[in-house]
Parts: structure tokens; C-alpha cells; sequence
């Protein structure tokens, strides 16, 4: 709140206080006597519960005192002095009821909520609020009499007790339902606003017939209290009036009755002034006056403990009604979900007994939870198996797998579970059935771990394989040893011709022996090349732990060795650290010697190659850097140059088949790992390939490098 508005709002409320002041001296019973009401209280009550936050709160404090002293020049009642302690005294019960109602009712207006009075415990919080604020002003009020006008009278004390309370409640209840509205107008949610929405449907939505009741009850109630405080014939009608606050608490809207409360303290003061009714006849103003105000307390409190309880009741079962339809929909929607689990259920079921491959979950102690028949017939039965069952299978070597193998299975489902070949034998197959087992883990809702077998068969691929390997040692024995005869009679007849006497078809004679010899070279190397290229996709791995390290020293010593023997530039070779890594020894020597090669291949003339050989692990993986000073690789064959028999430089001189490195790719993708090719920022290429790191369970042994390589 701004400084300015908070000084408004106190000019607002001064004014409102001194117009309650003024309406409360004209209640006096005697000339110049004490009032029989104070609505002054109410007013200051609900002034320092609004201002309760405001920057400008000295303004408060002082405004009261000068507003109450500026009636006095009014009604010359009581002296200044006087005017001035009790305005004092005004301002310490607004301040203690303040702060009594921020503990005992934090959720209310004005004291640290946005809440009117919604059900009893409220009311009676408000209650104990409005009797200890009138506590204190009461005894201050008594006091000041004593020091100002020199008379201590306590029936004062018990009146100003009694008219505060009644004004604090009449008035601040009321009050309290005028700031929540406004801070819902401001402020459109929260419970608070929820409240008020639904009062205010109530009353749009009021039929015709409930109308007629609030006229006919409001009519009623006034006619009532008006021939019972009119009466005067001074009969004891007062408190079987209380019926109709009853009525009204019972059939009406709280806000309502607050007006009826207000209208009710009217008319009782208003009657017992003009001496009808059935106080008017109690001895002694104050008496009197003290009769009503408790008369007034007791029509405030029972109508609106009925109408709160009403309230809370209403309210309590909307939330029931609410939770029975929110119960309604969850077990319509349960049933929904139900049928439609059941439903996929029953699809998946479907789809799992219809697979090919094999299927089972294996829980943690060996049983089978569960198999596709798929599974049953792998493995030679036929049908579902019983709870509790187990399974066997034979290693490739003939031996039957046991429980320790059923355990590493489980204990490997917690890690990446490597494909395994297994040896199925059983009646009917004399040659057996190899299947490939692959572990998956399961994690369970309860933390436990399940693991999900699958069997795939690849008896036919592995036929497949081993027709395609001997067909490749075919082709090297029925090719190779034809080539070998063509090379040595090629050899032979150059050497018969060197020792001849130059002729021009002796000439010719050995140039076409010289391209015979040629063509045969190169029909070795395609012969070779196709090996390797069937040997690295068909033959089975034999992964293990590697020292990269060693394997990169030795290929970089070994070409080193074969440019010098040829007299070529010796390469130059800039290695990092290598991490081991988990693959088949003999495919990553052909790798990394295919990858060197090229590197050192394809340099330009008289250029001296230079390799950089880094690499760094990255999780389960290693990835690793070749970059070398070459030739590069021609803009958009990136890709194309891993491809079978692909050439990227056709013309420049370079020989080759297009197959290296369609093999190292194969190579990388059987270990599971990728390689792509890219230009190398100084010049050049740069291959970046990845493959397992080395499980940390067996150290990496490769022969160490022989010789410092040359820098």
C-alpha cells in the first residue's frame, strides 16, 4: 500500500468514526449522560483490522484521538481532556482487538487473511477478540473518568464493556464481510473468493418462491420487533423475538442476517430511548442500558452461530457431494483403465506368443515367470512350461550351461549383456540348433531385477557364414595358385629374355611381360582384399581387453621399417594417450594398419606423412583421432568412401581396390562402434572411429612398442 492511499484511507475511516461518534451521543439516556450505544467502537475496530499494513500507522493512532476531540466541540461532551483520554483509550482497545484477532482468527479480513466469518470456531475467535479489545478500552475508559472528572463508577465499566462488545460485533462483523468482498473484487481467487462466488450464484440463482420468502421473513421480523419494542404496555416480549433472529439465521444468507442485526439494534435503541418496549422500564440508565447492549450481544451471537453452522454444514456436504463425484468418475475411469489394461494385455500376449524368436523373463532365483511357446520349441519342449521351471542350454564346445550360468546372466542383466551362441541337442536334430541369447534387465515397481531373455535361431546364418568362409578359401586356393603359376612363368620368361640381344620385339616382348606382371599384382590384391573383406564381416569375435597403446607403437614401427627399407620418407608419428579397449586383436590390427596406411598412402609427392593418433574414453566407449597431412578427402565422399569398391581418387596416381575401408567399417560396426571421416583443420584428413573400452575386471596385454619413433 502506498503512503498516499494509506493516508486516504485514514481521512475515510476518521471521518466514518466521527459520524459513529456523533450517532452514538445522540443515544444518550440522560442529557450530557453516557450513551446507550457506541457504534464508535465497531467502526475503530474495523479501521485499525483495515489499516492494519499501512505505511502511514502513526496516522491512525493520531487521527483518533483528534476525530473524537473534534466532536467535543460539537457536543461539548465530555471535556477536552477527557475527549482525549478516551480517544486514547479508543485507540488501545482497536489495537489489542487487532492484534487478538491476527491469533485467534489469522484467516479473517483484516488480520492477516482475506476471510469473512465462515463457520462457528470464527465467530467465537472474533467473539473473544471484540470482548478483550472492550477489556481493555472499558478499563481505560473507567481510568480516565478517574483522573479527568474525579469519580470512579464500575457500572460504568460493565456498560462501556457491554456496548463495546455489541458494537464491535454488529458492526465488525459486518465489517469484516464488506473488506473480504472488497479483497475478492481485487483479488479473484483463493478460498475466500470461492465463498463469495458461490453466495453470489446463490442469490442470481434464487427462485421466485425463495424471493417471496426473504420478503415475507424480512416483513415479518420487523413488524415483529417493532410492535414488541413499540408495545407500551412494557410486556416481556423481548426474548421470544429471538424466534425470528432464529428464522432469519435458519431460511437466510449470513450477509443478510448481518443487515437484520444491524436493523434489530436500531430498532431496540431507538424504542427503549423513546421509552417503549420492554426495557423501558428498568430502573436506572445504566441498568438499562447495559440490559439491551447484552440483549443485542445475545440476538448477534445466536443468529450468527446458526447461520455459520448452516454455512459450514452446506459446505461440508458440497465437499461430499464433490468427493462422491470425484469417486464416481476415478472408479468409472478405474474401470476404463481395467478394460483397457486388459485389453492390452491381451494384445501383447498376442503379439509375444506370435514372435518367432523366444521369449522369458527369468526372475532373480532361476524361475521362469514367463515364455512364448517360441521359446518352448527352441529349446526342444512344446507348451507353456509350470510355475517354478528352469531352463538349460549347451555351450558351442558340447557342455550343458548350469545355475552358475543362470546367476551370470542375472548378474550380467545389471550390466550390458553381451549376444552369446548356444548349442541346442535333442532328439530329431542330430546336427543340434545354435541360437543366439540375448539377457535384457527388468527393472521391477519393488526395486528387485528380472531379466528378459531372448532367443533368436541362427543355425541358418551360421551355415550361411561358414558356406560364404569356405567359398572364400576356395576362391584363395583355386585363384591364388593359378595367379602364382601366371607371376612365376612371367618372372621366368623376363628372366630368359634379359640375356638376349636387343631387338625391338625383344623390347616389346618385355614391356608386355612387365604389364602381365602388373595385372597379376593387382589381381592378388583384389583376390586379398576380398578375403579380408569376408573374413571381416563372417568371422566370429574373440573380444578381449587390448592395449591400444602397444598395437598403434608397433604399426607405426612397422611402417617406419618398410619406408626405409624403400628408401620413401619415414612418416612421422604424434601419439597420445591410447586407453585399452575391449575388441578381437586380430581385426583391430587390420583396422588400425588399413586406417595407418592410407594415411601414409595417400601423401602428396615428396611431402614427409605426418599422423596424429589420439584418444580419450567417452562412458563404454574409446573414441579415437587419426588426422594426417595428406591428400584429403574430395568434397561430399565422406560418406561414399566407406562404400564396397569405392575409389575416391581415381587419377591421381594412388592404386587400390576400394575395399579398405568398407572393412574398417565393417570391422568398427561388429564391435558396435561407429567411424565417420572428416577434413582435417591443418590439412589433410581426420578419421574419429569409437569401440568398447576395456571391461576393468582383466588388465589389457599386447606387445610393447620396440623402438622410439622417430619425431
Amino acid at each position: 500500500m502506498s503512503y498516499r492511499r494509506s493516508l486516504a484511507r485514514t481521512a475515510l475511516f476518521a471521518l466514518a468514526y466521527t459520524a459513529a461518534v456523533l450517532l452514538g451521543r445522540q443515544t444518550a439516556i440522560e442529557p450530557g449522560g453516557v450513551g446507550l450505544a457506541w457504534p464508535a467502537a465497531g467502526v475503530s475496530a474495523m479501521w485499525f483490522c483495515a489499516q492494519r499494513r499501512a505505511r502511514a500507522r502513526w496516522a491512525d493512532v493520531v487521527a483518533l484521538p483528534v476525530a473524537l476531540l473534534a466532536t467535543t466541540a460539537v457536543t461539548t461532551t465530555p471535556a477536552p481532556y477527557a475527549a482525549l483520554g478516551f480517544g486514547l483509550a479508543g485507540v488501545t482497545e482497536a489495537m489489542v482487538f487487532s492484534r487478538l484477532l491476527s491469533w485467534w482468527g489469522p484467516n479473517l479480513w483484516g488480520a492477516g487473511g482475506a476471510e469473512p466469518l465462515r463457520r462457528p470456531r470464527d465467530l467465537w475467535g472474533f467473539l473473544a477478540a471484540a470482548v478483550g479489545g472492550s477489556l481493555c478500552g472499558a478499563g481505560l475508559g473507567v481510568v480516565n473518568e478517574r483522573i479527568f472528572q474525579g469519580s470512579l463508577d464500575w457500572s460504568h465499566f460493565t456498560l462501556y464493556l457491554t456496548r463495546h462488545t455489541a458494537s464491535i460485533l454488529i458492526v465488525g462483523s459486518a465489517g469484516l464481510f464488506a473488506g473480504s468482498a472488497l479483497a475478492v473484487l481485487r483479488d479473484r481467487h483463493g478460498s475466500a473468493g470461492g465463498w463469495w462466488r458461490d453466495h453470489l450464484r446463490t442469490l442470481t440463482g434464487t427462485p421466485p418462491w425463495r424471493s417471496a420468502e426473504y420478503v415475507v421473513i424480512v416483513v415479518g421480523t420487523t413488524c415483529a420487533y417493532m410492535i414488541g419494542f413499540g408495545n407500551t404496555a412494557h410486556l416481556p416480549l423481548a426474548f421470544p423475538l429471538l424466534s425470528w433472529t432464529v428464522l432469519v439465521a435458519i431460511r437466510l444468507s449470513t450477509p443478510f442476517l448481518l443487515l437484520h442485526n444491524m436493523a434489530i439494534a436500531g430498532i431496540a435503541v431507538h424504542y427503549t430511548l423513546a421509552g417503549t418496549g420492554p426495557f423501558a422500564r428498568i430502573a436506572g440508565p445504566l441498568t438499562q442500558g447495559i440490559i439491551v447492549q447484552l440483549f443485542l450481544v445475545l440476538v448477534t451471537v445466536v443468529g450468527l452461530a446458526l447461520a455459520l453452522a448452516r454455512d459450514e454444514r452446506n459446505v461440508l456436504l458440497a465437499e461430499l457431494a464433490a468427493e462422491k463425484a470425484e469417486l464416481a468418475r476415478e472408479k468409472t475411469e478405474l474401470a476404463a483403465q481395467q478394460m483397457l489394461t486388459a485389453a492390452h494385455a491381451d494384445l501383447l500376449s498376442a503379439i509375444i506368443d506370435s514372435m518367432a524368436d523366444g521369449l522369458a523373463v527369468i526372475e532373480p532365483d532361476g524361475r521362469v515367470s514367463l515364455r512364448n511357446p517360441a521359446f518352448t520349441q527352441l529349446l526342444g519342449g512344446s507348451g507353456h512350461p509350470e510355475p517354478g521351471s528352469r531352463f538349460g542350454l549347451f555351450r558351442l564346445d558340447g557342455t550343458r550351461y548350469g545355475d552358475d550360468d543362470l546367476g551370470s546372466l542375472r548378474a550380467l542383466a545389471r550390466q550390458d549383456v553381451p549376444e552369446r551362441d548356444a548349442l541346442i541337442r535333442r532328439p530329431g536334430l542330430p546336427d543340434g540348433r545354435i541360437v543366439r541369447t540375448t539377457a535384457t534387465p527388468l527393472l521391477r515397481r519393488d526395486g528387485t531385477r528380472s531379466t528378459v531373455v531372448l532367443l533368436h535361431d541362427v543355425t541358418a546364418e551360421r551355415r550361411h557364414r561358414d558356406e560364404l568362409t569356405n567359398f572364400a578359401g576356395v576362391v584363395a586356393h583355386d585363384l591364388l595358385n593359378p595367379l602364382a603359376s601366371v607371376d612365376g612363368w612371367t618372372t621366368a620368361a623376363a628372366d630368359a629374355l634379359s640375356d638376349l640381344p636387343a631387338h625391338p620385339s625383344l623390347d616389346q616382348a618385355r614391356t608386355d611381360l612387365t604389364r602381365s606382371g602388373r595385372a597379376a599384382a593387382r589381381m592378388r590384391g583384389l583376390i586379398d582384399g576380398l578375403l579380408a573383406y569376408a573374413t571381416a564381416r563372417e568371422a566370429a569375435l574373440a573380444p578381449a581387453p587390448v592395449d591400444l597403446a602397444a598395437v598403434v607403437a608397433d604399426i607405426a614401427e612397422a611402417r617406419t621399417d618398410a619406408a626405409g627399407a624403400v628408401g620413401a620418407l619415414e612418416p612421422r608419428f604424434t601419439i597420445g594417450e591410447l586407453p585399452p579397449v575391449q575388441v578381437d586383436p586380430v581385426l583391430l590390427r587390420q583396422l588400425l594398419d588399413n586406417l595407418i596406411g592410407n594415411a601414409i598412402k595417400y601423401t602428396a609427392a615428396g611431402n614427409r606423412p605426418a599422423l596424429t593418433i589420439t584418444a580419450h574414453r567417452d562412458g563404454n566407449m574409446v573414441e579415437i583421432r587419426i588426422a594426417d597431412n595428406g591428400i584429403g578427402i574430395p568434397k561430399g565422399q565422406h560418406d561414399a568412401i566407406f562404400g564396397n569398391f569405392h575409389r575416391a581418387h581415381c587419377d591421381g596416381g594412388y592404386h587400390g581396390t576400394g575395399l579398405g575401408l568398407a572393412i574398417c567399417k565393417r570391422i568398427v560396426e561388429r564391435h558396435h562402434g561407429t567411424i565417420t571421416a572428416t577434413d582435417n583443420p591443418d590439412g589433410g584428413s581426420c578419421f574419429i572411429l569409437s569401440l568398447p573400452a576395456a571391461l576393468d575386471t582383466a588388465p589389457p596385454t599386447m606387445l610393447r612398442p620396440r623402438m622410439t619413433l622417430p619425431q
